[in-house]
């Protein structure tokens, strides 16, 4: 019998007893890719030298490759998790910023709505901010419907020039810090 035919036999042998030490420590999908990489290095370790102890250089062998495997997977799914932490304090930093932002632009709503004459205001605020309607907001301060909803309109509009002009004036001011930023840095 050849050495060669040896391995052979070994693996054979031992191939029930190598697929139950690996899935103690690889998950079953991976049990056999190990076993046949197994035999390939053992096959090709006994090409080039005489291996005494066939049965525990396989073992050795099984055990080696399943620990490195087990050892790659961590550090893909590790540098998975790292890319998912950055993305998770971006999003939280975006979502500050937002909030910073919904925050100013509710106060400066508030602001203009403060520069409306009274009755509009009151009109104006219990449409947009309690959702009444124009006829409940008409009993509400015994006036007509159609002044209701010409105070509205008022309050409406100026809100929106009011709202418009100010991001305007914002976009102009981040246009003129990047174009300061850029020629700082030139």
């Amino acid at each position: 019998m050849t050495e060669q035919t040896g391995i052979i036999t070994a693996f054979t042998d031992i191939s029930s007893k190598l697929r139950r030490f690996v899935a103690r420590i690889v998950s079953p999908d991976d049990v056999e890719d190990i076993i046949q990489e197994t035999f390939i290095k053992s096959y090709e370790a006994d090409l080039k030298q005489n291996i005494e102890y066939t049965h525990s250089y396989m073992l050795k062998t099984a055990k080696h490759l399943a620990l490195n495997h087990v050892a790659k997977w961590d550090n893909k799914y590790k540098e998975s998790l790292d890319e998912h932490q950055q993305v998770t304090n971006q999003m939280r930093s975006m979502a500050l910023e937002d909030e910073v932002t919904s925050k100013e632009r509710f106060l400066f709503f508030c602001r203009v709505t403060n520069e409306l004459s009274p009755q509009v205001k009151k009109c104006f605020i219990l449409k947009k901010v309690y959702g009444l309607s124009q006829k409940e907001i008409a009993i509400k301060m015994k006036l007509s419907e159609s002044t209701v909803e010409k105070h509205i309109a008022k309050g409406l509009l100026h809100a929106l020039h009011a709202m418009k002009a100010h991001d305007t004036h914002q976009l102009n001011q981040l246009n003129t810090t990047d174009v300061t930023a850029k020629e700082v840095n030139k």
